[in-house]
């Protein structure tokens, strides 16, 4: 008889099963297995009919509202006038102010405050003090003065500032933010008064996120003031740049999570075979939201809601395990703050619930990753959105050049935007026909790219107007239909009112992308508002002739960063080449564009990042890139080594023994399963030495070799130890598989 040898043990088995024999003795994979398929909540409900979400709504948030209640009348002007006319702050309110904020934290039971900043980490940071303090009588006394809401002192050369300031120069501060509103973090044990705060160095020089995006806001109203003039507006009303992102992420058991260490670790998954379905059915995108995860999002938009965070939309994404929560439109700062703390709130209500929140780019190879969409645009109070079209944008004029001063921008600088979503984790997702390519266009619709190509032709006479849709079903009410369709394809698309940066990684900040974007359309509208000042001379009546040469040498030069095909494609990829656009396919590529003359020029001219702020960005962000692919590489070696490789060697083990009981029982058998397990043993071992000793090669002084480095010797080798690991998932028994697998962690919930 001949004998295909396999693993003489069944599969794991699952809980409620009875197979009438003793199970084994739980691994973590089957013991998550079981925590997973036997969880119940034991959470109470919410009382959200006593107390509806609305309600909620910035309850938690020193808003005006609480300000105007709070505030000297005076003062409270004062304070409006800056946060919403962009004036200097008035420094002498800061003791009254602070007082106000000390009574109303302490009446909402905090005890202590923290200057919450955002350090180039791309994280959030804290340090905490107490309002107590002993008042010389065995008592203490809830303190709060001006001088300590305006500044802190954290410590300056912890955290990474790219060569500004050497370990042993340690003073940096903290800078109160009025902009953006103080606010109550709530804890089961207490609560602490968070005021978000920009963060430099003893120098003076930006450490964080959060002032180039108050620098580039600021350059981009003086630009747009400029252009508004021309058209006659001068009301001086602050033109502040918007951002909506919407935020994309898994959910997974945390039973799961903590059985895999490469999740826990690195937050993507090293290892994994694809499981048998995963996205190709489209069946998880807007489905149903299965009850755990609804009762998580329920109670995580109670909580944003708290925080004066306006989440609107919530869905299951495209893979499964995979969802996104949006939220509507704010000014960029204030979205910039609130996007960090939601992201922080997706981590900790996921906790309560037993799950873990995973925002990584690409957490799960094979299935689609997670991006953050960021929709800008820029407006004000008195002149409303800047990129709104109207119903016949050919007659928009002051639309025409804010869209054409964008184009101009994303054109002559797409090797900058580019540069600003790089990271090692969103190399994973770019380009892989699931999110936008590395290569930057603009996507502009038809109605949109038709007046353009009018006004390149001499001039723009028609829109091509909306629609109504019907469907051939009486029951239906017809619809209004839009005058173009939608590109998913596009990493920078034009979507009605605005544009939306689809490139953008989920795991990192806004804050880069704003600032890149703010930045180069601010030095659009420069030279768009220098050309006309200098070809009008100040005369009305000159601009509509002198808008039209401008709108056509500027679509003449750079109309070529406008696509509207499948960004997926291959031809599209030869169709760039010819059209001279950058594929900068990897963080390795992208990041040296930030060193590059036109780039140093733009940050410095526009007074965002000088010189030496902007080297160190590109410093940091290459030394993160590095320790990223070196925490991945370490990982890798040991997981192949400590989980993969006695695994397999068990299971070899089984097939020996299988062979030699049934050559001494007589019976003829084959050897098939064994020697190729044999096989891919042997080349397991030998490319996790390959790995290791490449590892061993990566010691440079030159930060963007060691990244060259890392990103075409390691990652090859890591992938190809992945490749043979999971092609060893495939045939190990089951029961014998140490690690979660892809089917477990994204379909069980």
């Amino acid at each position: 008889m001949n004998t295909q040898i396999q693993s003489s043990d069944s599969p794991t088995t699952y809980p409620g099963a009875n197979n009438g024999s003793q199970s084994k003795p739980s691994s973590p994979r089957s013991a998550a297995i079981a925590a997973v398929t036997g969880y119940s909540s034991n959470r109470s409900p919410m009382n959200f009919r006593e107390t509806p979400t609305g309600d909620l709504f910035n309850n938690n948030v020193f808003s005006k509202k609480v300000m105007k209640k709070r505030l000297p009348k005076e003062i409270y002007k004062k304070l409006v006038r800056t946060i919403e006319d962009g004036e200097k702050l008035d420094c002498s309110t800061a003791d009254v102010v602070a007082s106000a904020i000390k009574d109303w934290a302490i009446e909402k039971g905090a005890t202590h405050y923290a200057h919450v900043f955002y350090p180039l980490t791309g994280s959030t940071a804290e340090k905490h003090d107490s309002f107590l303090s002993p008042d010389g009588e065995g008592s203490a006394i809830a303190e709060f003065s001006g001088s300590q809401l305006i500044q802190g002192e954290p410590d300056g050369s912890s955290f990474p500032t790219g060569g500004i300031r050497a370990t042993f120069e340690a003073r940096g501060y903290t800078i109160w933010d009025v902009t953006s509103s103080a606010y109550i973090l709530e804890n089961s044990n207490g609560t602490t008064l968070c005021i978000p705060t920009a963060f430099v160095s003893w120098t003076g020089e930006a450490l964080d996120k959060k002032t180039p995006v108050l620098r580039s806001m600021q350059a981009l109203n003086t630009q747009a003031q400029r252009i508004l003039k021309l058209f006659g507006h001068e009301d001086g009303d602050l033109v502040s740049s918007t951002a909506g992102p919407e935020q994309e992420y898994f959910l997974i058991d945390r039973n799961f999570y903590y059985a895999r260490p490469d999740l826990l670790t690195a937050g993507r998954t090293l290892f994994g075979a694809k499981p048998p379905k995963g996205q190709e059915f489209d069946d998880h995108y807007f489905g149903a939201i299965p009850d755990r995860v609804l009762a998580f999002m329920f109670e995580a938009e109670r909580e944003l809601f708290k925080l004066g965070i306006p989440v609107k939309t919530r869905h299951n994404e495209v893979a499964p395990g995979q969802y996104e929560i949006a939220p509507q439109f704010e000014s960029a700062n204030i979205a910039t703050d609130h996007q960090q703390l939601l992201m922080t709130t997706l981590r900790r209500t996921a906790e309560k619930h037993g799950m873990v929140c995973l925002t990584h780019e690409k957490p799960f190879a094979g299935v689609n990753g997670s991006g953050k969409h960021v929709n800008w645009s820029l407006g004000s109070a008195s002149q409303g959105n800047l990129l709104d079209p109207g119903d016949t944008p050919h007659e928009n004029a002051q639309f025409l050049l804010f869209c054409a001063a964008v184009i101009r921008a994303v054109h002559k600088y797409q090797g900058l935007l580019r540069a600003v979503v790089a990271s090692a984790s969103n190399d994973h997702r770019l380009g892989a026909n699931e999110a936008p390519p590395a290569i930057i266009s603009i996507f502009l619709g038809d109605q949109l790219t038709d007046v353009f190509e009018q006004i390149k032709a001499g001039g723009a006479n028609s829109s091509i107007p909306k629609g109504t849709l019907t469907v051939g079903a009486d029951v239906l009410p017809p619809l209004p239909k839009d005058a173009g369709d939608r590109n998913r394809t596009s990493p920078f698309a034009f979507t009605g009112n605005r544009f939306e940066f689809r490139a953008v990684g989920a795991n990192q900040s806004i804050a880069g992308p704003l600032v890149a974007m703010n930045t180069i359309v601010a030095d659009s509208l420069e030279f768009c508002a220098t050309r006309l000042e200098e070809a009008t001379g100040g005369d009305p009546d000159k601009l509509h002739s002198e808008l039209q040469k401008l709108l056509t040498e500027i679509m003449n030069e750079h109309g070529s960063i406008v696509f509207n095909g499948d960004g997926y494609s291959e031809e599209w990829h030869a169709e760039a080449a010819r059209r001279g656009l950058l594929n900068l396919k990897t963080t390795v590529d992208a990041l040296p564009i930030l060193e590059s003359e036109d780039v140093k020029t733009l940050f410095t001219k526009h007074k965002v990042l000088s010189e030496r702020e902007l080297a160190s960005r590109l410093e940091t962000y290459l030394e993160q890139y590095c320790m990223t692919i070196s925490v991945e590489v370490n990982l890798t070696i040991k997981m192949a080594k400590t989980f993969i490789f006695p695994a397999v060697i068990r299971y070899q083990s089984e097939l020996v023994s299988n062979c030699a009981n049934l050559k001494m029982l007589g019976y003829d058998f084959d050897t098939v399963t064994l020697d190729h397990v044999t096989d891919l043993v042997k080349i397991l071992q030998d490319t996790i030495g390959e790995l290791e000793l490449a590892v061993s090669e990566c010691e440079s002084d030159d930060m963007l070799a060691e990244a060259n480095h890392s990103c075409n010797v390691l990652l090859p080798i890591m992938n190809k130890v992945r490749a043979i690991a999971d092609e060893l998932e495939g045939i190990v028994a089951d029961d014998l598989w140490p690690l979660p697998t892809y089917q477990e962690m994204l379909f069980i919930k």
